[in-house]
């Protein structure tokens, strides 16, 4: 059998993010509105002349063996792994030596470790040679990570990182619906000459973050609640601005997304995150935003494309680290080197 290789694309979120996790979607409908990005997660499987299974985790440096025709206990060391496995293997086809790595490590607010499983069901899919449609990739993802595994989350990174491109997605209790946007080449070349990507030097764990964020919605708390609906209503407002190329007002916006995010929990920010965001907005940012569920990771930054080097040069000093990108038009990739 031939070796098969999948690549998923990582994201950033320019506004809504929060509104894709229970009970939000229940209560009110979310809508979040993302990009992915020229940043991968890759995966090569490899068919075996034995019924086991080897995993490497290139990011971990973490490499194990096991039958997955035993009972596979999903603690410990590569849980996203051992879960995709369990809920996949058929007992029928062989084993496989199983290798995954990462653009960026988890915690990075990219949503690495949903694109890391949308990565392993490509792979596993085609392996066990399954029919699923992007939908079903994404849903079975989403239900090994937040049911399988009990990790803490929404529904937006397994979307994000199936379908790939410009989605403006909505969340209802129980459904979602991916809407692809086509925007013009010119736009989209104009928004990647208008955008930073600044990784702040800190990952964090997004759980604790999300299970504040929940407690304070469950009780009701006003700030949190008018936070997660400015989210949702900012994200089809700069739906509509970039469709129609009003990047100025789409930058601006991505800074009202910031401050009203920081509404739904303390713990979204920190000192290190407000004095780089301090530091951009004074050399020229018009607006910018954690891009995950916050705490640290990586910040978006839209600026004008004359301020563009001193936004930069200004957080580097800072010991941030600037990246150029790209947007992605594709989802998870798959095919068979032989």
């Amino acid at each position: 059998m031939p070796t098969i290789r999948s690549r998923a694309p990582l994201r950033v979120s320019f506004a809504g993010g929060g509104t894709d996790v229970h009970p939000f979607p229940a209560m009110e409908g979310g809508a979040i509105f993302s990009a992915t990005i020229n940043r991968y997660v890759y995966g090569t499987l490899t068919p075996r002349d034995d019924d086991l299974i080897n995993i490497e985790s290139v990011d971990f440096g973490i490499t194990m063996t096991f039958d997955p025709n035993q009972d596979v206990s999903l603690e410990g060391d590569l849980t996203l792994f051992k879960a995709a496995i369990k809920r996949l293997n058929d007992g029928r086809a062989p084993g496989f030596d199983l290798l995954v790595r990462s653009s960026a490590p988890p915690g990075s607010g990219l949503g690495s470790s949903s694109t890391v499983m949308v990565c392993l069901v490509g792979l596993l899919r085609d392996h066990y040679r399954l029919s699923l449609t992007n939908y079903e990739v994404a849903e079975l993802a989403y239900h090994i990570e937040r049911e399988d595994l009990g990790i803490t989350g929404g529904y937006q990174d397994q979307y994000a990182a199936t379908f790939g491109g410009f989605n403006f997605i909505e969340f209802e209790s129980g459904r979602v619906l991916v809407n692809p946007l086509r925007i013009s080449d010119d736009i989209v070349r104009e928004l990647e000459s208008s955008l930073l990507l600044v990784d702040l030097g800190m990952t964090r764990a997004s759980s604790e973050i999300i299970d504040d964020q929940t407690a304070r919605l469950e009780r009701r708390d006003m700030d949190t609640l008018m936070g997660l609906r400015m989210q949702r209503a900012l994200a089809f407002d700069m739906k509509d601005a970039l469709l129609r190329g009003h990047l100025t007002e789409f930058g601006e916006m991505l800074g009202l997304a910031w401050e009203h995010k920081q509404r739904m929990s303390p713990k979204i920010t920190n000192p290190h995150i407000a004095e780089a965001y301090a530091l951009a907005k004074a050399h020229g940012t018009v607006g910018g935003k954690i891009t995950g569920a916050g705490g640290g990771g990586h910040m978006l930054l839209f600026c004008d494309l004359k301020d563009r080097h001193r936004v930069a040069g200004a957080l580097e000093e800072f010991g941030a680290i600037v990246h150029d990108f790209a947007f992605e038009p594709s989802g998870v990739t798959t095919w068979t080197k032989r």
